[in-house]
């Protein structure tokens, strides 16, 4: 019975360091050195994109008093759901749920949590990046075409490879944590664009012939106006499905909780958000009125240098927000690869991951079927 108990014990203790060493090794959890501005930029980094710039389409579909309803009740409903997140990070005593679908796994089972939570937040997250690899490569060719008007077209296929190159460089950072200074470059970008566009919008003045009715002059179109702006909405509020995985680069000790840190974080970063968010849609909206572009940049116009420099900041800051996305799905396909598969966790194995994830967008995108 005690060589059972030992040898028990001995399995035990060597899944233990196994699983540290794989911690060790993954991106979510090989640095804990974070603190409560990374939280900041971080959020701020996946929570405001280029979704901002439609918002006040988004108002030209539902009206002024639905319209602002629907932005404040995101942003508050959001930010509460956001803090009930940062509460469970640490609800089981002794242990740390470090990734979503760890806390999937404590609500719903081992393996129900998984087919719950990680299909949803894969769709979520590798559909992000998708998003911003197109976004990226349009906004790239709309500074180019905007700074080098004769210059001949070129194909936005090119400027999404141009990305792309980008993205395969900036996925060899091993960690979250790694990738900081880009995600604060990229949070202060979404800010500089934010204001561009909402300040520009001002300077423009109301339009001549502005209307606040609905874009739609028949209640069938109302009725798809409406929940195609609250899709447009929900989507610029995207971010939660990183927000364990943010909070897991923070150090942690009963004494101090990572939840404090983590929390100041959340505070600042939805504070910029409503700078962002509000002025943008409202501003957008009160100048432009129904007639209002899907990219409120593109109803400015001009000046050229202006439109050209907001187009930048865009790439700057989607190539950011790509990373932040993107770094808990190199989590997933890397634990998947050492635990199902039995590679050993490498650098090699690490880098074949990502640049075949990144590659496969590249590919994808540039040469559709």
């Amino acid at each position: 019975m005690t060589v059972e108990n030992d040898q028990s014990q001995k399995e035990d203790e060597g899944a233990a360091t196994k699983f540290k060493e794989l911690n060790e090794w993954l991106p979510v959890t090989s640095s804990r050195k974070a603190n409560w501005w990374y939280s900041a930029f971080h959020n701020v980094t996946a929570m405001v994109g280029a979704g901002v710039l439609g918002l006040p389409y988004a108002m030209s579909q539902l009206g002024w008093g639905p319209g602002v309803t629907v932005i404040v009740l995101s942003w508050i409903i959001t930010l509460y759901t956001l803090w009930q997140m940062v509460e469970m990070h640490e609800m089981v005593p002794g242990k740390r749920l470090d990734r979503y679908h760890e806390l999937g796994q404590r609500v719903f089972g081992e393996k129900l949590g998984l087919w719950i939570v990680v299909p949803q937040q894969l769709m979520v997250q590798v559909g992000s990046d998708i998003v911003y690899m197109v976004t990226g490569g349009k906004c790239l060719k709309k500074f180019a075409d905007t700074v080098w008007p004769s210059s001949p077209p070129i194909k936005t296929t090119y400027f999404i490879m141009i990305f792309g190159a980008v993205q395969l460089v900036l996925s060899n950072c091993p960690s979250l944590n790694s990738i900081a200074l880009v995600s604060l470059v990229a949070a202060v970008m979404s800010l500089s664009y934010s204001t561009i566009a909402w300040v520009s919008s001002l300077h423009k003045g109301v339009q001549p012939d502005v209307k606040y009715t609905l874009r739609a002059s028949t209640t069938t179109g109302s009725v798809f106006n409406f929940l195609s702006a609250l899709g447009e909405v929900a989507f610029a509020f995207a971010g939660h499905s990183v927000v364990l995985e943010i909070q897991a680069t923070i150090p942690s000790t009963p004494e101090n909780p990572s939840k404090k840190p983590m929390w100041k974080g959340v505070v600042v970063a939805y504070i910029i958000v409503a700078l962002c968010y509000f002025p943008v849609s409202m501003i957008g909206f009160w100048v432009f009125g129904n007639s209002v572009d899907d990219n409120v940049l593109l109803s400015l116009e001009k000046p050229a240098w202006l439109i050209a420099t907001a187009n930048i900041f865009v790439v700057i800051h989607v190539i950011g927000s790509y990373q932040v996305f993107a770094q808990p799905v190199f989590d997933m396909i890397q634990a998947f690869l050492v635990l199902k598969m039995n590679f050993k966790p490498t650098g090699l194995l690490r880098f074949v991951a990502r640049i075949s994830y990144v590659g496969k967008q590249i590919f994808y995108l540039s040469c559709p079927p």
